[in-house]
């Protein structure tokens, strides 16, 4: 476990309340990524909160985004302190680091890289919603970035179950541990 404690960070990514209230079964994750943030904390692994949102009007989002494009006009709207707010089922500390990315990735439009650094992270531990967004998007690039991750599997939901499989099992374990939380939890 040594070389998952040292050096290393619990994201927990997109676990806000504009996103997870989408998600069936939600409650049921909230309740294992609340025990993997829990796990970090009594190891002193730092948690970081990774959650998206724009400014109000929205003025990040291009409509040439295919991702977030179609949702501009919905996501300019949009009451962005609420939807960007940390699930409160997860018991977000106030001394715990929040980061605001723009895009799918943890890294793009964010300051994550420079709060890594500045902490030493050299590995990550990956939760979060979803394992088709935010998790694939920020396990390619953090790989490319030459970080050693474990993803915890049963931490992290996709609307699609075959697209969950798939990743953690064809994609994810060719960059990053793969474990449950159980496995983790005991190392």
């Amino acid at each position: 476990m040594e070389q998952h404690i040292k050096n290393s960070a619990l994201l927990v990514m997109d676990m806000q309340v504009g996103i997870v209230g989408m998600l069936p079964a939600a409650e049921a994750l909230v309740g294992k990524v609340t025990k993997a943030i829990a796990h970090a904390r009594e190891k002193n692994i730092p948690v970081i909160y990774v959650v998206v949102g724009f400014r109000p009007g929205a003025p990040e989002v291009s409509t040439s985004n295919k991702s977030f494009g179609a949702g501009k006009e919905r996501f300019a709207k949009m009451d962005m302190t609420t939807f960007m707010t940390v699930h409160p089922g997860l018991g977000a500390k106030a001394d715990e680091i929040i980061v605001t990315k723009r895009r799918v990735s943890a890294f793009t439009g964010s300051d994550l890289e420079v709060v890594l650094r500045a902490h030493g992270i050299h590995h990550l531990i990956l939760t979060g919603i979803a394992t088709g967004g935010v998790v694939l998007s920020t396990v390619i690039e953090a790989a490319d970035k030459d970080y050693q991750m474990t993803v915890i599997e049963d931490c992290c939901a996709d609307g699609d179950e075959e697209v969950h499989r798939v990743l953690m099992e064809k994609i994810f374990s060719k960059r990053a541990d793969v474990m449950t939380l159980e496995e983790w939890s005991k190392m």
